[in-house]
Formats: structure tokens, C-alpha cells, sequence
């Protein structure tokens, strides 16, 4: 499990460029995209694709693979595999076999996003992105009563949705919305959840979003809690 960059390519560290330059393979979840990165660094590391499409049916292959001997690196299309994307599904599978696992850390922009927020980030909730639909309802329900900071991702599609939902479910809290994190125009609105629609009803929408929302008053948990 090899960490990439999560957009400025300078971000790769050494040790992930031994990795990827030392394996027999690299797994990766867009090979058009990952190879912009690898031949910045002059890696020629032969490359196959897997995504969620063909998780299935690549895991079987790979893991015979990693149980011949040979060395395989997994990367996402950014940041660290396994958070919100196929990884996960091999990993899981290779643990069941007895196949050694090991990590080259690396970014994750929902870090990168929290520590940047102006939120309490000494407990925290990663939540990936919501359900569009089946089983929205009940996740921001619970969500509203979740005292830690929460962190969410989303797409520019749904973004001003989610913002309107947000504040629904969970009144006008503050926020912080990261866009283009370590890119040259990388942008991060803080504010109210009203403050924060109201500057995306406003500006064209574009990129990948983390939100970073506050949590729930502690009180106010206790009260709903309690019956109080």
C-alpha cells in the first residue's frame, strides 16, 4: 500500500519512490492518471488497473501473485489506498490468505483538510461520502448527534445538496469546505453552514471537496441522550 500524492506531485516521498521503483507491479486505480505521476519519476514499473470495476476479478490474480513471491504496490488514483476506494478489498482478502501487508505512508486529504479547518481536530469521524440515496436519511440523522468533528467527501455534483442537508439535519454549525488541497488553486471556505451555501450558490463549482463540519454540543447529546 503505497500513499501518492493527493495533487502536488512534489509530495511523494522518497521511500515510495524506492517502492514503486523496486516491485514487480503496480496495481493502480486509473493507470492513465498514475502514470503521469510515475514517469515524473522515471518510474518503469510495469502497471495494471484495479478499480471497483474489476476488483473481483483482479484480487485472485494479484494475490497469486504476491504468493509466488513476487512484490505488488497498490496506489489510488490520490492519497493513501484503502480510504474510500478498492484497496480496502484486496487488502482484506490478502489478510485471510496470509499475505503480508505493509504501508508506505502517505497524503490523505481529509487530514490535510482537518488540520487546516480551524475545527477541533483532537477527536474526529471520517465518514467518506454520504448515500445519495437509500440510507441518507438515517446517516445524517446520526450524524447530527455526533459530538466529534465530522469529515466528509464530496463530489462538485452533490456538494451544494449536501451543504443544504447538513444544515437541515444539524442547524447552522461552522464548517470548513477544502477544494484543490496542495494544487496551485487550492481553496478553503470556512464559515456557517448558510454562510458556506451561500458562497457556492455564488461561484462555479469544480474539483473535490472535503468538509470538515463541526460536531454536536456536547450538552446537547447528553440531554437527547438522557431524556433530560
Amino acid at each position: 500500500m503505497v500513499g501518492t500524492p493527493i495533487g502536488n506531485l512534489a509530495d511523494l516521498s522518497y521511500r515510495a519512490v524506492e517502492v514503486l521503483s523496486s516491485v514487480d507491479l503496480i496495481a493502480a486505480e486509473d493507470t492513465r492518471h498514475s502514470r503521469i505521476l510515475l514517469d515524473r519519476y522515471q518510474i518503469r514499473t510495469p502497471v495494471t488497473s484495479f478499480h471497483s470495476h474489476n476488483q473481483a476479478r483482479k484480487t485472485p490474480q494479484l494475490l497469486d501473485r504476491l504468493e509466488k513471491g513476487e512484490s505488488v504496490a497498490i496506489i489510488s488514483d490520490a492519497g493513501t489506498p484503502g480510504i474510500s476506494d478498492p484497496a480496502y478489498y484486496l487488502v482484506s482478502r490478502a489478510v485471510e490468505r496470509g499475505i503480508p501487508v505493509t504501508c508506505v505512508p502517505g497524503p490523505a486529504a481529509f487530514l490535510a483538510a482537518l488540520v487546516i479547518s480551524g475545527l477541533p481536530t483532537h477527536r474526529f469521524v471520517f465518514e467518506g461520502f454520504l448515500p445519495t440515496k437509500k440510507g441518507r436519511k438515517t446517516r445524517l440523522e446520526e450524524l447530527a448527534e455526533e459530538p466529534r468533528t465530522v469529515i466528509l467527501y464530496e463530489s462538485p455534483y452533490r456538494l451544494l445538496r449536501t451543504l443544504r442537508d447538513l444544515k437541515a439535519y444539524m442547524g447552522n454549525r461552522r464548517v470548513a469546505v477544502a477544494r484543490e488541497l496542495t494544487k496551485m488553486y487550492e481553496e478553503v471556505v470556512r464559515g456557517t453552514l448558510e454562510e458556506v451555501v451561500q458562497h457556492f450558490e455564488k461561484t462555479t463549482i469544480r474539483g473535490e471537496f472535503v468538509i470538515v463540519l463541526e460536531g454536536c454540543e456536547r450538552k446537547k447529546v447528553k440531554k437527547e441522550g438522557t431524556g433530560e
